[in-house]
C-alpha cells in the first residue's frame, strides 16, 4: 500500500558541481535554500539586496547584481507588485512608507514571463553556460485570502511552466508540489501554518541533492557531513586545551578537503 503521493522531479541536463558558485534571488524560500547551500561550504550569493517576491523585484536584482554563475535558483512568491502612485515604478520595497502612496496590482501570466525572461536574458550575457532553476515558494499568504493565495500562486506556475518552454537553460524544481502534496501535513509546517518546517525544507533540500547534484557533489557532501557536526559541537569548556586541539583538527580536515574539491 501507499500512503502518500511523491512528486516526481524530471533530471536535468545539467548537474551541479561540488564547491560550486551559485546566486539565489527571490522569497524567504530562496533565503532557505540559499543558506542550506552556504552551511554546505557552496559560495552562494542569496538574496544580495534582499528577499524579492515578485518577477518584477527579482528582475531588478538580477539587473543590479554583477555575478554571473553557472547555477541560479529563482523563487517566486508572488504576482502582487506595489506601484509607487508618483513615479508609476514597481519599488521592491515598500520601506514602511504610508500606504497611500502606492497602488497594489495583480501581474498577469504574460507579464510575469516577460520579467522573467528579462532576467535569464541578462544572465545569458554575462555567463553562456548559465542554467536557471525556477521554483515557486510553497509559502502561502493569509493576507491575500486562500483563494487569493493560490490563485497568485497558479500564475506564477503558468509563468513558470512558460519560461521552461521558451529557454532551454531554465528548469523547474517542484518545491511548491513537494510541499502541498508530499508534505500535506500540518506537522510540516512552522507554528504560523504557513512557513515550511525545518524538517520540510530537510526534505526539500534531500530531493533536490537527489536530482540536481552531480555523483561527485554528493561525494563531497558525504565526506563533509562528519565535518560539520564536529563544527557545531559545543563543549563544556571551549578554552580547554583538549578542545583547542579538537577544533585545530576539525579545522585543519575542513580546509584539507575544500582544497581537494576545488582542485
Amino acid at each position: 500500500m501507499k500512503f502518500r503521493t511523491i512528486v516526481d522531479i524530471e533530471k536535468p541536463g545539467f548537474e551541479i558541481e561540488p564547491l560550486e558558485s551559485l546566486l539565489f534571488v527571490g522569497s524567504c524560500f530562496a533565503d532557505s535554500i540559499g543558506k542550506r547551500f552556504l552551511e554546505e561550504r557552496f559560495p552562494a550569493t542569496v538574496n544580495p539586496f534582499g528577499v524579492m517576491y515578485n518577477p518584477a523585484s527579482v528582475m531588478h536584482t538580477v539587473m543590479r547584481c554583477d555575478a554571473a554563475p553557472r547555477i541560479v535558483f529563482l523563487t517566486l512568491g508572488t504576482n502582487h507588485v506595489y506601484r509607487l502612485r508618483e513615479t508609476g515604478e514597481i519599488v521592491d520595497n515598500c520601506q514602511k512608507r504610508p500606504a497611500r502612496l502606492f497602488q497594489e496590482e495583480e501581474l498577469t501570466v504574460e507579464q510575469c514571463v516577460d520579467y522573467l525572461s528579462e532576467a535569464v536574458d541578462e544572465l545569458r550575457r554575462r555567463n553562456a553556460d548559465v542554467q536557471v532553476i525556477v521554483t515557486v515558494s510553497p509559502i502561502r499568504y493569509a493576507k491575500y485570502g486562500f483563494h487569493g493565495s493560490q490563485l497568485s500562486k497558479a500564475t506564477l506556475l503558468m509563468a513558470a511552466d512558460e519560461l521552461t518552454r521558451r529557454f532551454d537553460n531554465v528548469t523547474y524544481f517542484p518545491a511548491y508540489e513537494i510541499v502541498l502534496d508530499e508534505l500535506r501535513d500540518y506537522r510540516f509546517y512552522q507554528q504560523d501554518m504557513l512557513h515550511p518546517s525545518a524538517q520540510a525544507v530537510d526534505y526539500i533540500w534531500e530531493r533536490l541533492v537527489e536530482a540536481y547534484f552531480s555523483p561527485r557533489a554528493k561525494k563531497f557532501l558525504d565526506e563533509w557531513q562528519p565535518i560539520k557536526q564536529a563544527l557545531a559541537h559545543r563543549p563544556f569548556n571551549p578554552d580547554s586545551p583538549e578542545y583547542q586541539q579538537f577544533l585545530a583538527e576539525t579545522r585543519r580536515k575542513e580546509q584539507a578537503l575544500l582544497e581537494a574539491y576545488n582542485s
